[in-house]
């Protein structure tokens, strides 16, 4: 029993090795191919990948009725069809929420999403260093999802990631927001934040695997 006890726990220790590596992981009924993390050296691979695996985050708008107080929310986003991000967040938001009424009327907006709701962290605190984190800032911008080409791409990928999305009450009158990025935050590793432009962000390619060129 003891021997049979010890193999059981090696190959579990062997097969948690090989999902650090490459895993195929199911987070709320979707499955997202995970590749390895970037080198925490890559910043724009770094942040792109944050991006490109989460599916939500807290955006925060500069509310009205708290009198320019800023107010974080939990939204969901996709930034492309899976395993093809570019980068860019957009949403779907309706008026009767906080945040698309703040939005309408200042801009002003900043998204933070976590490599810790990947599951990528292992023990981990959230706020360690090396458990990825992003802020984009800039600004929060409605789109003509009918005469506008990026409405339709921001569409589809909201979408083929949130298919929940599609049956949503049609009387709550959903539009489509993108996060227009100004500025970027990254912390991936200990001494304090990395340097990165959007311009360097925005370049970074993704390759067929869903993972990204270095």
């Amino acid at each position: 029993m003891v021997m049979i006890l010890k193999v059981l726990c090696l190959f579990f220790s062997f097969f948690l090795f090989l999902c650090s590596e490459y895993c195929i992981v199911e987070v709320h009924g979707r499955i997202l191919s995970i590749t390895s993390k970037p080198d925490p050296d890559d910043a724009s691979a770094t942040a792109r990948w944050l991006v490109s695996l989460n599916s939500w985050g807290v955006l925060n708008t500069i509310s009205n009725d708290l009198g320019g107080a800023p107010f974080g929310n939990v939204v969901s986003f996709s930034d492309g069809l899976p395993n093809e991000g570019i980068g860019i967040p957009y949403f779907y938001l309706t008026t009767l929420d906080p945040t698309a009424r703040n939005a309408l009327q200042d801009e002003r907006a900043s998204l933070t999403v976590g490599e810790y709701a990947l599951g990528t962290c292992g023990q981990k605190d959230p706020e360690n260093p090396t458990c990825s984190k992003i802020t984009l800032t800039g600004k929060l911008k409605m789109l003509d999802e009918k005469s506008s080409n990026e409405g339709k791409f921001a569409r589809n990928a909201l979408f083929s990631k949130h298919p929940e999305m599609k049956g949503w009450p049609k009387g709550h009158n959903f539009q489509v927001f993108k996060l227009e990025i100004e500025d970027i935050f990254l912390i991936d590793w200990y001494g304090g934040p990395k340097p990165l432009t959007v311009e360097q962000y925005l370049q970074q390619k993704m390759n067929t695997n869903g993972g990204f060129i270095m």
